[in-house]
This record gives structure tokens, sequence and C-alpha cells, in this order.
């Protein structure tokens, strides 16, 4: 199973959002424990002022009264349960009364000393239900008020759950703010990524023109990293066309240097006269049509997995027709083309090679009307596109079990017709070649019909 897909620009895309999201998240837990430790740390300062604000604000009277008009600056104190009080207590014996905030209209109590001890300043923090149901942080102490050594307990008591809520607020804010400059930075992410990769589109589509033979090499100029590879890909290119032209130029040496001997073994075969002369000839004929089908054959082979060539369909068949129309004044020939051009992935040799063979057989053995169709093939998703050529005449036809014994070369079904049975033979090579199929059938008309798909390019 693969885990990645095998789209580079998807994988750098995707690492790059990984990596961003993660980045985001780090940034969000760092500022927001940073702003929550800053925030406590204020928090607890501010508690910490008041406390000693509101010690400095207490006295006591002669007769052990508790005395004082605290004023710490808040509104919030003034505030009946808004969160934020304090109060003044007796701690030891010799005073009486008390003072608190207007805020704080109930009673707080107070942990013993077991339970939250004072440190060696005679102070302690812990937290408390407020009077509201809020959370509360206490700061208090207990202070020497006179020279007799009567103590008095300082508390001042903050709202946390304000403090929680501010600091939600905060994460929140940032939240959505870390979100939209992630949300931004994916995106500019991508689309540097998809610009930095725009060169490898180039050389993709540069090398469709080469496959489909608008291009002879890939044109342009690459960046550094891209440009070796456009290089070596070029002398691919160019090194596979001189294989190309060094096998045609020697296969047409050796149909050179073979068609003298051949002509003069048909003269002489003539000459001679006789049983031995007709066989020399009749050999002589075989081989010169054996020799032109392999040649044939090693051409195509030689081109078939390189630069693919263009040959459009519709002028080659309306030519055919008309030149085969001409030859064959008797016979009725229609054609069916479609509107749009369809472009044979191969040379107009070649197709002129198989129709011209499929034209020829309809033509002798019709009886008068001849058909030819082309239409394109409907697309499937992953597979080349597929163009069919169909060619029926209203003759005998053959029966499906000598269908395929009639495409083996040299078999001919019915001696009473001239011919060398390898035309059927030939279309089934090249239609090979190029990966197409070859399929004969009953026609619409009673006789034979030729069905030849091919692959077509845009």
């Amino acid at each position: 199973m693969r885990l990645w897909p095998r789209s580079l620009t998807f994988r750098v895309i995707a690492f790059s959002t990984i990596w961003a999201i993660l980045a985001q998240v780090v940034v969000f837990t760092l500022i927001t424990t940073l702003y929550r430790q800053a925030s406590e740390r204020g928090f607890d300062s501010l508690l910490s002022a008041h406390l000693f604000n509101l010690i400095g604000s207490v006295g006591i009277s002669d007769n052990g009264v508790l005395t004082g008009a605290p004023d710490l600056g808040d509104l919030r104190f003034a505030e009946p349960q808004s969160g934020w009080y304090w109060a003044v207590e007796p701690a030891s014996s010799g005073i009486t009364g008390g003072l608190r905030s207007s805020s704080m209209t109930g009673a707080i109590p107070s942990p013993s000393p077991t339970e939250v001890p004072f440190n060696t300043e005679f102070q302690r923090s812990y937290f408390a239900d407020g009077l509201a149901g809020e959370r509360l942080a206490v700061f208090e102490s207990e202070f020497v008020l006179d020279t007799r050594n009567r103590v008095a307990r300082f508390r001042v008591m903050g709202n946390e759950s304000e403090l929680e809520q501010e600091i939600g607020a905060f994460q929140r804010r940032l939240l959505i703010y870390l979100s939209l400059f992630g949300l931004g930075m994916i995106a500019i992410n991508a689309a540097a990524i998809l610009y930095g990769l725009q060169p490898l589109r180039r050389v993709r589509n540069a090398l469709a023109m080469v496959r489909e033979g608008t291009a002879h090499r890939l044109d342009g100029r690459f960046p550094a990293e891209i440009e070796p590879l456009a290089n070596e890909t070029n002398a691919l290119i160019e090194n596979n066309r001189r294989i190309v032209e060094r096998s045609r130029t020697q296969v047409g040496n050796l149909a050179h240097s073979l068609k003298t001997p051949l002509a003069v073994l048909l003269n002489e075969g003539r000459a001679l006269g006789g049983t031995k002369g007709r066989l020399i000839t009749e050999q002589a004929a075989s081989m010169q049509q054996q020799v032109e089908h392999y040649l044939q054959r090693a051409r195509v082979a030689a081109q078939r997995d390189s630069v693919v060539y263009r040959t459009p369909v519709k002028p080659l068949v309306e030519r055919l027709a008309r030149v085969i129309g001409k030859l064959n004044p008797n016979m009725k020939l229609s054609v069916a083309l479609p509107e749009d051009e369809i472009i044979f992935a191969g040379e107009r040799e070649d197709l002129e090679e198989m129709l011209g063979n499929l034209l020829e057989n309809a033509m002798k053995w019709g009886k008068g009307r001849v058909a030819i169709s082309v239409a394109p093939l409907p697309e499937v998703e992953g597979e080349p596109d597929v163009f069919e050529i169909a060619i029926e005449d209203d003759g005998p036809g053959i029966p499906e079990d000598k269908a395929r014994e009639a495409l083996k070369r040299g078999r001919r079904l019915d001696e009473s017709k001239p011919g060398t049975g390898l035309g059927l033979a030939i279309v089934t090579d090249l239609v090979n070649e190029y990966g197409g199929r070859l399929r004969l059938e009953r026609g619409a008309l009673g006789g034979l019909k030729a069905v030849v798909q091919l692959r077509s390019i845009e």
C-alpha cells in the first residue's frame, strides 16, 4: 500500500502544510504560556501591592479598635460581590472590631495555619470560593500594629476567574490570528511551490509535443537545476533520431541491393519459359513480396517507439477514396467521415498501406457497393485515444471460422481472383506494430467488414 501519492507537488505542499501547522501549534503554545505566566505574575504583584497598601492604611486605637479607611484605588472593591475584596481582622488578643471592603457582603472563610502555613515573613497565599461562585486568589499577611505586639490579619482577594477569562479571550484571539496567518502562509507556500515546479510542467509539455510530433526538441530556457535534464533529453532525442535514420538508410540500401538480383531472376524465369521458367518466376516474385513485406515491418518497428508522427486521417481517406473510385468506376463507394479531424499516431505511408490493401480487397470481392467509415471511439480514462476505420462490401464475405485463417500470410481462400494472399497479412502486421486491432466480421451490406482500430493523438 502506497502511503504517499506519486505527485511531487502534493508531497511538497503536504509537507510544508504539516510543518506550518506544527509551527503554528508550537507558536500558539509558547505565546499562551508566556502570556499566562506574565498575567499571573502581574496579578500576584497587583494583589501584593494592594496588600501592602491595605496594611499601611489601617491602624489601631488606644482602646484596641481597628481603625482606618483604606482606599486601594480600584472601584471593584466598592462593587458588591465583584470578586475583589479586602478584610482586616484581629489575629491576637487585645484587638476588637474589623474592617472590610464594600464589595464583601458576606464572610469568606480562611484556612487554618496548619492547612496553609505562613512563610517566614508571616505571609501566605491560597485559593478560595467567592461570594458569587467565582474563584478567588487570596493574599494574606499577619502584621504587628503597635508596640504592645497586637497583631491583625490582612487579606486581599482578587477574582482569579476574571484572569482566566482574560487569558481565555487572549487565546481565542491569538488562535484566530494565527489561523488566518497560517492559512495565508500555506496558500503562499502552495503558490510558491506551484510556481517553482512550473518549469517541470514546461518540460512535460515540451516532451508531449515531441512525442506527438509537433516539436523535435525541448526548446526554451529552463532553470539551472532543470537545464541539464533538458539537455540530456535533447541529446537522447537526437541520438534516437539518428538511430531511426540509420535504420531507414540500411533498409533502403538492403532494398536496392536485392532489387536488381530479384529483377534478374524474374527476367530469366520469363525468358526461360516452360515449367522451370514459371517456377523460377513464381519463387522470385514470392521472394520479392516477402522482402518488401519484411522491409516494411523493419521500417515500422524502427520508428514505433521513437518520435510519434502525425497523419491527418480525413484527407488521406478522401484521397484514397477518389483514387480507388476512379480505378473502379462500376463500384458505388460511400464515405462517412467525422466532423472533427482525427490524427493518426503514425506515418502516412503505413496508413495508406493498410487502407489501400483493405480497399483493394473490398473492390475485388464486392458486387457493387463498398462503404468506408471513420469515427473516434469513446475515451477511456487512463487509456490512449483510439479511432476506428471500417471498410465493408456487399460481396460473399468470409465465414467466422475462416476469418483467422484469411489473415495468415500467403493464404488465399478463393483462387478464382488474382492475388498473392499477402494483403491482409501485411495489414495485420502493420496494425500489430502500431499496437492496434484488426477485426473481420459480417457487415451491414452483407459482405466482409474489416474494422481497424488505431491510436490517435490530439
